[in-house]
């Protein structure tokens, strides 16, 4: 998940939703609520992308079901151009693969369409925090999927899911400042995380612990 900071101020959030009632909603809904403001309404992905930076969000509601790019398709895109985005799915879904393919695209927290007001707007607040909201049958799922998915070879170094994502960033070639804007952290806050690494593979470099970390099958 993402590490960035709490974001001060009134939370910017964008909707990318294609069904025109229920993004009027949202867009009341977001508007009314203290501390929250609509900077722009779409009904696409490929809407969105040219538009929304006239006023960068700091949350995305995005739906997965849309026409055109999915919603998953869209989170990867719009966290590769706008890394410091929040981005939370707002869907009907709640099956295995499309949590596990949202999550893994980069979106900081899933909700389903039937949570409440209050729940939905405390839960786009949680995540301007730098929580993680999620529907409570969708955590549920989420708790089974890392139980079932999780390698042991993990356990026994006992890396952290966001050790292992800064690993594979710098197996792919990164460094300090590029691993950093991908994750939408400081590079001092990618130094912290090597330093931890370093120590429970016990070695002394971003080579040695790529090499270790793909020999060990980490990532």
């Amino acid at each position: 998940m993402d590490t960035s900071l709490p974001i001060s101020g009134p939370v910017g959030v964008a909707i990318i939703e294609d069904h025109r009632e229920f993004r009027e909603y949202l867009t009341k809904l977001i508007n009314r609520t203290e501390g929250l403001k609509c900077t722009g309404s779409f009904r696409s992905v490929e809407d969105a992308l040219p538009r929304i930076a006239e006023e960068l969000p700091d949350v995305v509601l995005i739906d997965i079901g849309l026409p055109g790019m999915s919603g998953i398709e869209g989170i990867g895109v719009l966290k590769e151009r706008h890394p410091t985005i929040l981005l939370l799915t707002l869907t009907v879904y709640d099956d295995d693969e499309r949590i596990f393919d949202a999550l893994c695209a980069g979106a900081s927290g899933y909700l389903l369409k039937k949570t409440q007001p209050a729940r939905l707007v405390e839960s786009v607040k949680e995540a301007a925090q730098g929580g993680a909201p999620m529907s409570p049958e969708v955590a549920r799922r989420v708790i089974r999927l890392f139980r079932q998915i999780r390698p042991p070879e993990r356990a026994e170094h006992n890396l952290t899911p966001h050790e292992v994502r800064v690993l594979k960033l710098l197996a792919e070639g990164h460094n300090y400042r590029t691993a950093a804007s991908r994750l939408g952290v400081a590079s001092t806050t990618i130094n912290f995380h090597l330093q931890n690494i370093y120590q429970k593979l016990q070695v002394h470099s971003k080579t040695e612990a790529a090499a270790k970390a793909l020999r060990s099958r980490l990532i």
